[in-house]
């Protein structure tokens, strides 16, 4: 078929966009399930505090005779307080002008665009530091940044390490805040007979933990090896296999097996989430910085620091290696 002379086909256009998909794809991870899991509060300075009670052990022994004139006094129960500080995490986004005005692929460029990314960015940053890390609270100082305990800190009471590993300290003999991190012990294999015994553990101290928090390494480890894990037909005419364990059933209750991308390898956290939160000293918020030239700036910023209720609600079965 005829075409008249200089009829202007896509053929000859060099500029027309490909079919790139507008809405842009992203493969990173932005799930954060230990921060989804727990509470949050709000805290009024950079070192904030919480009272936790233990009560006297249960006795076998109290009884008095009738009538007694002279009961002397029981210990008074008080509490402990526990502390930590805040940090502060923040992201920078600068777009210029033309960057802003111009019709790109997906608009990835633009200044809204890049807050949302930076947003998610940021959020992956604070779940890693508080269940990714084995990190000391810091004071801080002039020019040195504030740094708040990590969960692994905080946790003296229900664990199993390896050989050489070490609890962390709090900064008085038993109260203030996590002043040294946990000692990393010897890597060893992960067995169910670990994990039954913090979760006993856990319950003795009266908790009631119903997460499972660790590594995918882990995760596999559980679905392939604890028992009744066996490879499994969901239904037959499904032509599905199920090979994963999602809920542990153990004696003292349902903990769901909840796999996370930043928590550490090595870690295997037993959580009861309501006795943890995420306290905020400056709740995540965006502001403009000032102008420079054709460029538009703005931060995303967050102060906050993590408090656990108390620490003998969870557990950690540390020093995995998930391929032994």
């Amino acid at each position: 078929m005829a075409v008249t002379a200089n009829t202007n086909v896509t053929y000859d256009v060099s500029t027309i966009k490909e079919n790139i998909q507008d809405a842009l794809v992203s493969i990173s991870p932005t799930e954060t399930p230990f921060m989804s899991a727990i509470g949050t509060k709000s805290v009024s300075n950079t070192y904030f505090e919480w009272a936790t009670i233990d009560l006297a052990a249960a006795s076998s022994t109290n009884r008095v005779a009738e009538g007694e004139n002279t009961p002397g006094n029981d210990a008074p129960t008080n509490a402990t307080r526990l502390a930590n500080y805040v940090q502060i995490s923040d992201k920078v986004v600068e777009v210029s002008d033309t960057a802003e005005a111009v019709n790109g692929v997906g608009d990835a460029q633009r200044i809204a665009k890049q807050l949302a990314y930076k947003l998610k960015e940021m959020k992956r940053d604070m779940e890693t530091m508080i269940v990714g890390d084995n990190n000391a609270a810091v004071a801080g100082s002039s020019g040195t940044a504030f740094e708040t305990a990590s969960l692994s800190a905080f946790l003296r009471t229900n664990v199993d390490r390896g050989v050489g590993g070490a609890n962390g300290t709090l900064s008085g003999t038993t109260s203030g805040y996590p002043n040294a991190a946990a000692t990393d012990g010897t890597l060893r294999g992960l067995t169910e007979a670990m994990l039954q015994s913090v979760i006993a553990s856990c319950w003795d101290e009266g908790a009631e933990p119903t997460m499972v928090l660790c590594g995918s390494g882990v995760k596999q480890k559980i679905s392939s090896t604890f028992t009744g894990s066996a490879t499994k037909f969901k239904n037959v005419e499904d032509k599905k296999v199920v090979a994963a364990v999602d809920i542990y059933v153990s004696d003292f209750g349902e903990l769901q097996i909840v796999p996370s991308r930043f928590v550490r390898s090595r870690d295997v956290f037993v959580l009861d989430p309501s006795q943890a939160r995420m306290a905020y000293l400056s709740s995540t918020k965006q502001k403009p910085l000032a102008r420079t030239g054709h460029s538009e700036r703005r931060l995303i910023s967050a102060t906050y620091g993590l408090q656990v209720d108390t620490e003998k609600a969870h557990g950690v079965i540390a020093d995995i290696d998930p391929a032994l």
